[in-house]
Formats: structure tokens, sequence, C-alpha cells
């Protein structure tokens, strides 16, 4: 009786010294496993631990942890026996899905049919399933194939559930902190986008980049604005020759290729007429933009800049400069040419007067003597209008200035243009600001430059038309404007019209200097002279002067 008294205790002693340990083991296992995902913040890298560890501890053919996470979607890792890690496809992925999406069992299972399996190959014959509970729902599960039924004890599916809850916590945390870090990046990034966005929109420049497909990818606010702009939304993802159909297709198509393929830098002048006749000037550049890596040209940065300003500058320059040049050699030989002239013209005179007495006779030449006198004489005093025209270069004269009304001006030059009887059915309009501050000047000299500009008008409207005197402030200036319904000025012959003895006229009607003139007298009372002509829709002329404050 006590050694069969013994013998069972002993025996009890042996099953609990067991379970002791068991429970020892899984405890080590379980401490172990939570300090190393302690330190393991991505979800791939928490399966990936899981499934290792579970496999490596349960000497199980193979073990895979899968799991469907919010915003970041499914996370899988599997170890096998035979190797560190399976292939990417050892899930049925099927099968997995209809599970877990239909009902999933709330608590562990063991599969006996390889039909229902969730792991591919051979590894196993059976397969024991520990749902992954997240957020009150199952996501996923920890599966592990054992190859005989008696290798899943209840301690190691105790250790395996064990595993599955601390994987599911640490799965949830890691999907978490991983979601606030891509947020984290993804505001970063759209900040980011928003500051470039707004460093293109602040640039004096428009700006657009192209990629390979000739697709437009971006487009900052300058080119949105303007009488050709065109709303960002509407162009982002199309063509960039459907969107800029106004301009040349082939050229801008070579263009764009001759960026890609050389990968230089180019730079090219363009000029347009704006719908009020003025000329704008652009500065193109084709900037090709290489990947780092494999230097090859992606994208076409085009920038355009309105260098109008810088452009009207040099022209004004040149101007002056040869206006200058003229007017030195004006004070040089005009005097000298004027001598001969006068003697000239008081011969003419002189013979016609004694054609006139009869001093000739009744000669059948008389008549043709009389006409050719009077053609010299004629031709003389026109050399003399030339010559008196380029003395106005040579005398930088400042004039007597004194606040004048603008008003007044306008209309005592609209009557003396009207007593020229210059052109017929021209009809004279005044829009004539009530408010006008006076301006300091030389009346004398602004009422000449709005009389040739107001005979040029005329001029140009042999058929007849409205002549429209205009004058108003504008910030600190004053503005008057003489404008015509007539022919126009070709674009090409804009830039040349202020230049000394350029013309369009016919020969004997015009000496070039008139609006050279003018440029002259308007650029010496501190203001500016410009023009907007559109062909056969009219010219209007631009006086820019200081107001007297």
């Amino acid at each position: 009786m006590l050694a069969s008294k013994r013998s069972k205790s002993e025996t009890e002693s042996l099953s609990f010294n067991r379970n002791n340990a068991n429970s020892s083991r899984e405890l080590k296992f379980i401490t172990e496993l939570g300090r190393s995902l302690l330190f393991t913040v991505h979800p791939k890298k928490v399966a990936s631990r899981v499934s290792e560890e579970i496999q490596r501890e349960t000497l199980a053919p193979i073990c895979a942890v899968v799991a469907e996470l919010k915003h970041i979607g499914i996370v899988s890792s599997a170890f096998a026996r035979q190797s560190i890690e399976t292939q990417p496809d050892f899930l049925q992925k099927h099968r997995f899905d209809k599970w877990l999406e239909f009902l999933p069992s709330q608590i562990s299972f063991l599969k006996e049919e390889k039909d229902d399996f969730f792991l591919r190959g051979d590894f196993h014959n059976f397969e024991y399933v520990s749902p992954l509970h997240i957020d009150g729902e199952v996501k996923g599960a920890t599966i592990v194939g054992f190859k005989k039924r008696e290798e899943c004890t209840e301690t190691i599916m105790r250790l395996i559930d064990a595993a599955t809850q601390m994987t599911a916590m640490s799965l949830n945390l890691s999907a978490h902190y991983e979601a606030a870090i891509n947020t984290s990046i993804n505001r970063a990034k759209e900040e980011h986008r928003r500051f470039t966005e707004a460093v293109l929109d602040a640039l004096p420049v428009s700006i657009y980049v192209i990629d390979r497909d000739y697709r437009i990818v971006t487009w900052n606010r300058h080119r949105e604005i303007g009488i050709q702009g065109i709303p960002r939304d509407s162009v982002i993802g199309r063509d960039v020759f459907e969107v800029l159909a106004k301009q040349p297709q082939g050229k801008l198509r070579h263009e764009f290729e001759r960026a890609f393929q050389t990968g230089r830098i180019e730079r090219i002048e363009q000029r347009t007429i704006k719908e009020d006749g003025t000329t704008a000037h652009w500065l193109v550049s084709k900037i090709p933009m290489p990947d780092k890596e494999t230097k090859e040209i992606t994208h076409v940065i085009t920038v355009g800049e309105d260098v109008t300003v810088r452009v009207e500058a040099i022209h004004a320059v040149g101007r002056a400069e040869k206006l200058a040049a003229i007017g030195r050699l004006a004070a040089g030989v005009v005097h000298e040419i004027n001598n001969p002239l006068a003697t000239i013209s008081a011969c003419a005179e002189s013979l016609e007067s004694r054609v006139e007495e009869g001093s000739f006779g009744s000669s059948p030449d008389v008549e043709d003597l009389h006409e050719y006198l009077g053609l010299i004489r004629s031709e003389a005093f026109r050399c003399k209008s030339i010559t008196n025209g380029l003395l106005d270069f040579s005398r930088m004269r400042a004039g007597e200035r004194f606040p004048i009304d603008v008003a007044q001006v306008l209309k005592s030059s609209a009557r003396l243009v009207s007593h020229q009887k210059r052109g017929e059915n021209i009809k004279i309009e005044f829009e004539i600001d009530e408010n006008l501050p006076p301006v300091n000047a030389d009346e004398g000299q602004i009422q000449q430059a709005i009389i040739a500009l107001a005979t040029n008008a005329i001029d140009a409207m042999s058929g007849g038309g409205t002549l429209v005197f205009r004058a108003f402030p504008q910030q600190s200036r004053v503005v008057i404007e003489i404008q015509d319904d007539g022919h126009g000025i070709a674009p090409e012959n804009v830039s040349k019209i202020f230049e000394p003895f350029y013309t369009t006229k016919e020969v004997g009607k015009g000496t070039g200097l008139g609006l050279a003139v003018c440029y002259g007298i308007i650029t010496e009372h501190n203001g500016r002279l410009s023009v907007r002509s559109n062909p056969d829709t009219g010219t209007t002329f631009s006086i820019f002067l200081p107001s007297k404050s």
C-alpha cells in the first residue's frame, strides 16, 4: 500500500513539474517575443518576426501570419522549416478572403482537410488557425502547419494563441503608427507641393512643364491671367499642342523635340500683338529637366518672361542716340544748306517777277520758264522745311514751362487741325475728363506734338473717319490720346515709326520727321510716347506727362 501511494505521489509530482516547465517555457517565449516586438513598428516586420519565432519555437513545418489592416491592406509573412522565408504566393488567398469575409471563427480551430488549407505546399497535413482580433473584429490569423496531429499539443496551441493575442496588439499599434507616419508624410508632401506652387505662382514669369508624352504637369498662375490665360484645372494632363493651339504647331513641336534630344537650354525671342494693338516682347526659355539617376530628359520647363519694358528701353536708348547724332549733324550743316537755299529761292522769285513784268517778251517758252521757276521756289522751301525740322533735334531748348490746361490745348489743337481742310468726312470727338490736373509744360511744344499726331491720324483716314482727342488722369500722370479708325500700322513697322526720316507715305508727302520731333518733345518733358495699332482698325498714340503736384 505504501509503495503504491508513493508511486502515485511521484507521478503527480512529475506531472506538476512538467506543467511548471511548460508554463515557464510559454512565459519565457511570450516575454522574449513581447520584448522583440516592443521596437518593431512596421506591420510587415511584426508579421515576419512572429511567424519566424513561432515556427522556431514549435518546430512546425510552416507558420504564417496574415492580417488585413485599415489604410494599409494585406500584411503577411510565412516561415518554413526548409527555407528561411517562403515565396510570396504561400497563401491560398481566395480561401482566406472567403473565410475572412463570411463570419470567421472567433476561436482557434484545427483544419484536417487539405482542400480547405489556407497555406500552399506539401509541408503539412494539419493546420492550426488562431484568429487575430483587432478592434473587436477578426482581421486575420496566425496559421501553423503540422505534419502529425500529435505535434499540435495543448501546450503548443496555448503558446500559439498567446502569441496571436500579442501579435494582434502589436499589429494594431504598428498600423496606427504607420497610418500616423503616412498621414504626416502625406501632409508634409502636400504642404511642400503647395509651397512649391506658391513659389512658382509668385514668380513674375509664366511657367509650364510638360512630360515625355507632351502632357502638361505644371501650370503657374501667370499662365492663367491675361488675354491668353487659361485656368490651371482645365489644362493639367492635357496635350500641350491642344492647349496652345494658336501657336505654330510645327515650330513648337520642333522646339520641344530639340530640348528632349539635346538636353540644352534654349532661349527664344518672341513678339505678340495684344488685342489693343500694342506689341509685347517675350523671352521664352526651354529648360530640359533630367532624371537624377538615368540622366534622361523626362520633362521640359518652359519659362516665358515679358521683356517688353526692357526691349522698349533699349529701343529708346538707340532712338535717343540716333536723334542726338542727327542733332549734331544738323547743327553743323543746316546753316550751310539754308544759305544756298535762300539764294536759290531769292533768284527764282526775282526771275518770276521779271517774267510777270514782260522782260522776256512774248516768247512761247515764257510759260514753261514761269512753271519751272515755281517748281524751283517750292522745292527750295520744302528743303528749308526739312532743315528746320533737323534744327529741332539740335536745339535742346527747355522752353518756358508753366502749368497748362491740357483740355484747352486739345481743343485749340483740334480747331487748328480742322482749319487745315486736310481730309474729307473727318468727324472730331472729345473725351476729356473733367478733373484733369494741370501739367507743367511748354504749351507751344505740346500743341505742336498733338497737331503732328492729329495730322498723321487724318492722313491715315483717306476715306473719312472719326478723330478722337482723349485725356484722363492716371495715378501721377496725365494721359493724352489721339485715336483714329484708319488703316492702322503694320506690326513690323511699329518699332520704326519714331525713327528720323522713316515714313510710309508717298514720296513728297512726308519727311519722316514729324513723329521723331514729337518723340523728342515728349521725352524732353520727362514723358513717354507710345502707340497701339491694329491693321484696318485704327491707331492710338498715347502721351504720358507727369502732372503738376
